[in-house]
């Protein structure tokens, strides 16, 4: 479960709810790939500089199957844009993320994430 503020866009609150509701629940072709624009902007420390909603949709899978809880720490929201820093609750512990946020017409455009990729990577993330 994760509770985000009133302030954050519905994108976001569908986009979290995704993530925390665990892997038996997930389709990557499914409600997460409507949130995300074709050729969606990802960038992260593990897979770099990606272009693309559907490779985004199969790569987030194993965050999925690991991620227990998501604590949000804090959130800003502007008018296109948003940054989240949370918590996320690891078979082996717990990794701070920080992730920024770009819209268009709704849709999550640019996405990048910032966490250190040993510490995820010990911790169970994959």
């Amino acid at each position: 479960m994760i509770t985000l503020s009133e302030a954050a866009p519905e994108v976001l609150q569908r986009y979290y709810r995704i993530l925390a509701a665990g892997i038996d629940a997930y389709d990557p072709d499914g409600e997460l790939r409507t949130l995300l624009v074709d050729d969606l902007e990802f960038e992260g420390p593990i897979s770099g500089k990606r272009t693309g909603a559907a490779g985004f949709c199969q790569g987030v899978k194993g965050f999925i199957a690991n991620v227990s809880t998501i604590e949000v720490i804090q959130e800003v929201h502007g008018a296109d844009a948003s940054a989240m820093l949370y918590d996320a609750h690891m078979p082996g512990g717990i990794v701070r993320l920080a992730e920024f946020f770009r819209f268009d017409d709704g849709k999550i455009s640019t996405l990048r994430i910032h966490y250190d990729p040993t510490e995820y990577m010990q911790k169970g993330g994959r």
